[in-house]
């Protein structure tokens, strides 16, 4: 036998086991367990204190008590943390730091073993972009299975569930290396620029192959109809009925809830809900964060190293290129290059715009005359009486200059709209500015959950996207822009009805 650290050591994730509060942490690494074998990995405390209120024996339990006891399973390493900041909407809400909570993989073992004795790997971290092209041909493959049989069924639910749990056990693992203690230092050191780039590479890959078959599995997702999943549900039940299990004896409902729950996850996963984004949504950001971050630390490291670098080789060079200059005036060229415009003036002023356009270039509007004061002690600038001038008239023929100007840009959008409908394939050639103006609608119903919006004389309209993926090219007196065919069809209805669907 060989003694070593790791066997002499205590064993800290085995403390609720026999701590003094056990019969609330069990039941709380129980179902994440439960819920980490239906591959849903990461819950919020409210989750888990919804499901145990459910019980009799957690009736006075408190939503403090459950994130104090939360907080002692991290502490003893059962439960990984991770701060959430996509629901934080202050400076207060981020302070507060609202968690997800993940089972360690020491935690995952210990249930597993104790439901053994009740009456029952985490594998090397790594991101494969291949699977979800696996993933994506067998979501594809849905509408076959429908008339196979039970087996065929069951293999292919199988695969689909097998591949889908490496892809999650794997993308975890290996985020999760990012942000220990080992590897913040690891990135401070002058050795992570020899493997930076490789990392970032392996991290863009993944990203790539990600982007080509997301946005595929979740339109396939979202064409399949209810009555086909339980059709295809109920067979893998059918199927994994027909196995007989020896070491374990599980109820046909227990087992139909679990395939329910995993076929929920799955779509969850790549679709989302409505109170929270999709999980491959979260895991661009957290990717490109993670590139991000790597880049921030090598540049830091160069700069670092460049900032306590030797220079006299590069004055030296300068000072040759000086010496083989023929004149005076070459010499002026080289030293501006070299060392810029000696001398240089910012001057700051309160300048008023004639416009508020952002698409206003400054040559199209009035320049700025600065006065420079003398810089002397001496100097007393003279007061002036000035009488206070009525600028009401001058104000009044800005206000209907500005109202004239914009009935015209109405009446010119209003040439274009054809039964309530701008349809932009069948647009003429229009002007810059009108293009400009129907992009900026676009932008405003894009955002919108509803995709609706208004337009600046408060028209309500709502934004068509094509199905089917059609183009067009909107063709425009400064050149021709190749976009999505949308269509803006504006709404008759009254603004209380308009209001209630935006909401909705």
């Amino acid at each position: 036998m060989q003694l070593h650290a790791k066997l002499t050591k205590p064993i800290v994730e085995t403390k609720y086991l026999t701590a003094e509060n056990c019969w609330r942490y069990r039941p709380i690494l129980r179902y994440f367990y439960e819920q980490y074998e239906k591959i849903k990995y990461w819950m919020y405390k409210e989750e888990v204190y919804e499901q145990l209120k459910k019980h009799e024996l957690f009736k006075a339990y408190t939503l403090e008590q459950c994130k104090q006891d939360l907080d002692v399973l991290v502490e003893w390493g059962n439960l990984i943390p991770v701060q959430d900041t996509s629901k934080a909407a202050t400076v207060e809400e981020f302070k507060n730091k609202q968690f997800r909570y993940q089972l360690s993989e020491y935690t995952v073992e210990i249930e597993r073993m104790t439901l053994k004795l009740e009456n029952i790997l985490v594998e090397g971290a790594s991101l494969e972009p291949t699977l979800f092209e696996r993933i994506k041909e067998e979501v594809l493959k849905f509408p076959d299975v429908l008339t196979k049989d039970n087996k065929t069924v069951g293999t292919w639910w199988r695969d689909l569930n097998s591949d889908f749990k490496r892809l999650n056990q794997n993308y975890q693992d290996y985020i999760r290396s990012f942000y220990s203690l080992k590897a913040e230092e690891l990135m401070k050191t002058k050795e992570f620029i020899a493997y930076k780039d490789a990392v970032i590479d392996y991290l863009r890959e993944f990203v790539k192959g990600l982007q080509r078959n997301y946005y595929m599995i979740e339109d396939a997702l979202k064409k399949l109809d209810e009555d086909q999943v339980k059709i295809v549900l109920d067979k893998v039940w059918e199927y994994e009925k027909s196995i007989p299990r020896l070491d374990v004896e599980i109820s046909h409902q227990a087992l139909y809830d679990s395939i329910q729950g995993r076929w929920r996850n799955f779509n969850d996963w790549f679709l989302g809900t409505e109170a929270t984004l999709s999980e491959a949504v979260k895991l661009f950001e957290i990717t490109n964060e993670i590139i991000r971050k790597l880049t921030r630390f090598a540049s830091q490291i160069v700069e670092n190293r460049n900032s306590a670098a030797n220079r006299k080789e590069e004055y030296r060079k300068i000072c040759e290129m000086f010496l083989k200059c023929e004149d005076k005036d070459e010499a002026h060229k080289l030293s501006a290059l070299a060392f810029g415009i000696f001398q240089t003036r910012h001057i700051k002023a309160n300048m008023t715009r004639e416009t508020e356009s952002i698409n206003s270039s400054i040559f199209e509007e009035s320049p700025l005359e600065v006065e420079i004061k003398p810089r002397i002690r001496r100097y007393r600038e003279k007061s002036s009486r000035n009488p206070i001038q009525d600028k009401s008239e001058k104000k009044e023929q800005l206000i209907k200059n500005y109202i004239k100007k914009q009935k015209q840009e109405q009446e010119v959008m209003a040439s274009y709209i054809e039964n309530d409908t701008i349809a932009f394939e069948y647009l003429p050639i229009i002007p810059s500015h009108v293009r400009i103006t129907l992009l900026k609608w676009i932008g405003k119903a894009v955002t919108h959950k509803n995709r609706v919006g208004k337009t600046e004389d408060g028209k309500q309209f709502k934004l068509e996207i094509p199905t089917n993926g059609q183009r067009c090219v909107l063709k425009c007196e400064d050149g021709n822009l190749n976009m999505p065919a949308y269509r803006i069809i504006f709404y008759r209805k009254d603004k209380a009805q308009v209001r209630e669907e935006s909401v909705s």
